[in-house]
């Protein structure tokens, strides 16, 4: 094989590695996602749901200690990303934003890892946005640009392709959320109209991202 070929699909391989985000853990059931198009963290236990002949699947017996993490156990999640409190708050910004242009759109604000770190959807708007606004997101999260900005440069780009998960959606209206240099996150928004596609969603995503900007560690 050409040496150059093998430099280049190693270095490719490597950037890969380098901006993916990582999975939620394995819960005690071996809890896994439905197929690559999954959100982060949407795994689902294989039980209590229906199999493919339409089986509802029985309970397991529990594993030592039960389900859950007892009072005031370590968290489930290190992942550095915005708080709670400023996650909402931005996801409110950017909902108030596009309100008073007309429009009704769903938010999400993940974490470095790619997940929810608060999902909100406006009044009166399909439920679909605030899903559409994480894949999003995790555009932005994975390129460290605006999703806005990857979808014009990743069909000229190998390498920025290379980034893309089949669970990603390569369209404006997210932003990186970054802190000293560092992406910790991002904030996606979905259901604003206009051209182009997914503009006036940046627009309020920036509304939401403005408002915390300053607060964030």
């Amino acid at each position: 094989m050409n040496t150059n070929r093998v430099l280049a699909a190693c270095l490719l391989s490597s950037m890969v590695g380098l901006f993916s985000y990582s999975q939620a853990a394995v819960g005690p059931f071996g809890d896994k996602p439905d197929s690559p198009r999954s959100l982060p963290a949407d795994n689902l236990p294989p039980f209590r749901m229906l199999d493919a002949q339409g089986n509802l699947v029985p309970l397991p017996a529990l594993p030592p200690g039960g389900l859950h993490h007892e009072p005031g156990g370590a968290p489930e999640s290190t992942a550095r990303g915005p708080s709670l409190a400023l996650a909402l708050e931005a996801a409110q910004s950017a909902i108030e934003a596009c309100s008073t242009k007309g429009y009704r759109i769903g938010v999400s604000v993940i974490d470095s890892a790619g997940e929810a770190r608060a999902m909100i959807t406006a009044d009166g708007a399909d439920g679909s946005h605030v899903f559409v606004a994480m894949r999003k997101a995790l555009t932005a999260l994975v390129t460290q640009m605006p999703s806005a900005k990857a979808a014009d440069l990743v069909a000229g780009d190998k390498t920025l392709l290379a980034r893309i998960k089949p669970n990603m959606f390569v369209m404006g209206g997210a932003l990186p959320i970054i802190v000293n240099r560092e992406t910790i996150g991002a904030i996606g928004v979905s259901g604003a109209a206009g051209m182009p596609f997914g503009h006036q969603d940046e627009l309020c995503a920036g509304a939401g991202l403005l408002k915390i900007q300053n607060r964030l560690k």
